[in-house]
């Protein structure tokens, strides 16, 4: 994610759940942190762990429904997409990305790769490649870049990840 924002820009994490990661954002210094869940216990645990800040607005919403605003310089999501296993819901979530992501602004997805599980937490789950997520995304998106990578869970299984940063196109 800091690749592609400064601590001045506004970034949004989805499926924040209880990560560091909001938590790393805000120790560098990052002044507008969105973090959205589909769980209100995610949420609430998360505003308990970082403490009184101004600097995090905390929405409780589905992906395939959020319409930030403003608009997030850069969107995170790691492993969120993959849950997504119908068309239409991939498509739901693309369409919020494009309305909560400013022109030029990023997309970073992590998810399940082509060779990466078919479950996870016990539910189906959809595996994609660079290609798969252009199909999704292509409409007001270009592929920056894209790698693989194995994640090791806490239980020591080995998971292959997609990383994917997308530029939200200027003209959409």
């Amino acid at each position: 994610m800091r690749r592609v924002s400064t601590p001045s820009d506004p970034v949004a994490t989805v499926g924040a759940g209880t990560s560091a990661l909001v938590a790393s954002l805000l120790a560098a210094e990052y002044l507008s942190i969105t973090a959205v869940d589909i769980s209100r216990a995610a949420i609430v645990r998360l505003r308990q762990q970082l403490g009184e800040t101004d600097r995090v607005t905390y929405v409780q919403a589905d992906a395939r429904d959020v319409r930030l605003l403003p608009r997030a310089a850069v969107w995170h999501d790691r492993a969120t997409f993959h849950f997504l296993t119908s068309d239409a819901d991939r498509l739901a979530y693309a369409h919020a990305a494009a309305a909560s992501i400013r022109p030029n602004g990023h997309m970073v997805v992590a998810t399940f790769a082509a060779t990466g599980p078919e479950r996870c937490s016990g539910l189906p789950v959809e595996r994609h490649s660079p290609e798969s997520l252009v199909s999704v995304f292509g409409f007001g998106f270009d592929l920056v870049r894209s790698f693989e990578r194995d994640h090791t869970t806490p239980t020591g299984s080995t998971q292959r990840f997609l990383h994917a940063v997308l530029r939200a196109r200027s003209g959409r």
